[in-house]
């Protein structure tokens, strides 16, 4: 089971909207077959396993991260595949959280004579499927909070001035948290600020860069920023207030971006509204990487998961940027509807983790 939520952990931020399973066939102690949910969720990942296996998968047991799917979507049900395979043995993470899923894919199996076992490496595979699990039963994709922190408590310099913070090792690290995420979400003070590109600079991964998100009120982005240049090779998603200018909507669109109308209360969008919309168009990982204001306003609406917080030894000055504008930083990290999940070093920078308690 280890090896295939391995296996299935290659498919995050890769495979929306379906969720990023393992599966190993394994017959006589040995590996016949191995499959993961391949980019944009077909083939799943036991149909993969079972076509490797081949004629040998009869009387072989199937290990698989989360239940197989037993409804009928855009390709066959996998619990008929495993079926007609001849699998005598499936070993099951979790049940799939999917209303149309939820125990009738075990059962189905069962009631053709498979044995089904459930629970081996559930933990694990909570991890790995939480944002399936959260579109699947809160209508919204689970949330990762990430904030680069300087020894002094600010995220920029005086003025919002972009200032690097952590290093180099650090930031690689971030650009594997965007490539494991379906999504990258920032406000407008970001983009004007700091000019992002919100994609995965480790090399050769380019293309796993996540969809970008862009909370932009009035739809005033300037078309020279680079998530409006770019549009067209990295998708782009700005959300705007119900009421902003339809001209300045068809400008973007025809740069290649997709507009979505939330409401909005003194000029700051519904976050609620704009994470359904997500989940709507098939997010389940979304990555929350700026600003201050943002940032806040996710941990004001109880809407944090997970949390990143990369401290840094560098200073900025009392006239920085806090990390949360308008709340002590201990409104995350002392929070109790978060709890911490471990530190690590990473080069000279400090990784602190919390989970949603």
């Amino acid at each position: 089971m280890a090896v295939a939520l391995t296996l299935g952990r290659r498919g995050l931020g890769n495979c929306w909207p379906n969720p990023a399973v393992g599966a190993l066939v394994v017959k006589d102690g040995l590996i016949i077959g191995r499959g993961w949910t391949q980019p944009g969720g077909r083939p799943h990942a036991e149909t993969m396993s079972l076509k490797q296996a081949g004629k040998a998968a009869r009387g072989a047991t199937l290990y698989v991260t989360l239940e197989p799917c037993s409804h009928e979507g855009k390709t066959p049900p996998c619990a008929d595949a495993v079926i007609r395979a001849g699998i005598a043995r499936v070993v099951s993470a979790m049940e799939d959280p999917n209303p149309k899923v939820t125990g009738q894919g075990h059962e189905r199996l069962r009631a053709r004579g498979i044995a089904v076992d459930i629970g081996i490496g559930a933990d694990e595979a909570r991890r790995v499927h939480a944002g399936h699990s959260r579109r699947m039963t809160d209508g919204r994709p689970h949330v990762l909070l990430k904030l680069a922190v300087s020894a002094d408590g600010k995220v920029a310099a005086a003025g919002r001035k972009p200032v690097a913070i952590t290093g180099e090792p650090a930031r690689e690290r971030v650009f594997l948290m965007r490539a494991m995420s379906d999504a990258i979400l920032v406000g407008m003070g970001t983009v004007m600020a700091d000019n992002p590109s919100l994609t995965c600079r480790l090399p050769g991964m380019l293309e796993r860069s996540p969809v970008r998100v862009v909370l932009d009120a009035k739809l005033r982005v300037p078309l020279a920023m680079s998530v409006v240049a770019t549009a067209r090779e990295t998708p782009t998603w700005i959300f705007g207030a119900s009421d902003a200018s339809a001209m300045a909507e068809k400008v973007l669109c025809d740069k290649g971006l997709e507009v979505f109308r939330v409401k909005a209360k003194d000029g700051k969008l519904d976050i609620s509204q704009v994470l359904k919309l997500l989940a709507e168009r098939g997010i389940t990982r979304l990555m929350v990487e700026g600003g201050a204001r943002v940032a806040a306003s996710f941990v004001s609406a109880d809407l944090i998961d997970e949390a990143v917080i990369l401290h840094s030894p560098k200073t900025i000055g009392s006239e920085g940027v806090d990390a949360l504008e308008g709340l002590r930083l201990d409104a995350l990290t002392k929070s109790k509807r978060l709890k911490p999940a471990g530190s690590e070093a990473i080069g000279p920078d400090n990784a602190e983790y919390f989970q949603r308690a």
